[in-house]
């Protein structure tokens, strides 16, 4: 068994193991590592893991800091998005090495690694606990997109009238947003984080690179006359799930358009119509945040609440404890 950096992993091998994982998600490919290591803002980090000369698993992640000096230090944080990439039959010895060699790796760069599993890892979830990190129960909302027809039934009553109304308005979706598009797009999002969400969003670099990578799809929601209203970005996995990354909408200034319903609604049409088995929005808030609106949002479109959790791993209790009552704080001001 070998430990390798995944700058020495062969592209080939990446690949074999994304087709045949039942735990592939786009943030574990080969595009999504180039697509980090491109941005100025964040360190990407990863390992993997190669046992009898076969790539069994893979973990790809960034570390991520805010704001001032300060809020910097106490801000380090590693994230995995998607879950690690594992192959069906990884020994629980291979896993151990993999997620070993990852809190080594980061227990001087990051205060607390997080996975986020975008798939069930329930029959591995021992081998993590072993390891030290703890299950966080988090929920997400998933689409089955095999069928148009099938999407089309589920939606929630509500979301039926938006969109026959919006269309009826002549609502336009635009999948190849012009730079002005994107600068709009983007003053929508820092907007509604700095009011709504109250967590830091990641510089327009962001959007300008990712637009370039390929995997990514962009829906952005206009009037007839071409003013942007809102606006969907996602990732995609060819023949398995389209990741919604970023989502905004101005209902209330465009209500009859109802671009927040129309993003959506388009990237869960380009799924079922190009291949795609499931749409994934990526997150639906803790069991314990009670009234969670954005929850039954996304549950209108007629997803499955699954309960797939993450696995957090904390190096620097102090800290984190410092950095939580920090990011509780923000949110309430």
């Amino acid at each position: 068994m070998e430990l390798i950096d995944l700058n020495s992993v062969k592209r080939d091998k990446w690949c074999i193991l994304v087709d045949k994982s039942p735990v592939a998600t786009w943030f574990q490919t080969p595009e999504a590592y180039n697509f980090f290591r491109g941005l100025a803002f964040v360190e990407p980090f990863g390992t993997a893991v190669v046992d009898n000369g076969e790539l069994k698993g893979l973990a790809l992640g960034w570390i991520q800091k805010d704001g001032s000096a300060i809020k910097r230090y106490l801000s380090r944080r590693a994230i995995v998005f998607g879950g690690v990439l594992l192959c069906d039959d990884i020994t629980a010895e291979a896993l151990k090495a993999l997620l070993l060699k990852l809190k080594n790796d980061l227990s001087k760069k990051a205060i607390y690694l997080e996975i986020r599993n975008f798939n069930d890892y329930s029959r591995w979830r021992i081998v993590f606990e072993e390891c030290g990190f703890s299950y966080e129960p988090h929920y997400n909302v998933q689409i089955d997109t095999t069928s148009l027809e099938s999407v089309d039934q589920k939606l929630d009553r509500n979301r039926k009238r938006n969109i026959r109304k919006a269309v009826g308005q002549g609502v336009v979706i635009d999948t190849e947003p012009s730079n002005e598009d994107l600068k709009r797009y983007y003053a929508m999002l820092t907007e509604l984080y700095r009011t709504k969400v109250k967590t830091p969003l990641y510089p327009f670099e962001f959007f300008e690179r990712l637009r370039k990578v390929e995997g990514s799809k962009f829906f952005m929601v206009k009037t007839p006359t071409g003013e942007l209203t809102g606006g969907l970005v996602c990732v995609c996995l060819e023949g398995r799930a389209v990741y919604v990354w970023m989502a905004c909408g101005e209902d209330r200034q465009f209500r009859e358009l109802s671009p927040s319903v129309m993003a959506n609604y388009a990237g869960i049409r380009f799924a079922a119509e190009n291949g795609f088995s499931r749409f994934d929005f990526m997150g639906a808030g803790r069991p314990d945040d009670g009234g969670y609106g954005v929850r039954d949002f996304k549950l209108d479109f007629g997803g499955t609440l699954v309960e797939h959790g993450r696995f957090l791993c904390v190096r620097h209790p102090l800290l984190f404890k410092v950095g939580k009552l920090g990011v509780n704080l923000m949110k309430r001001l």
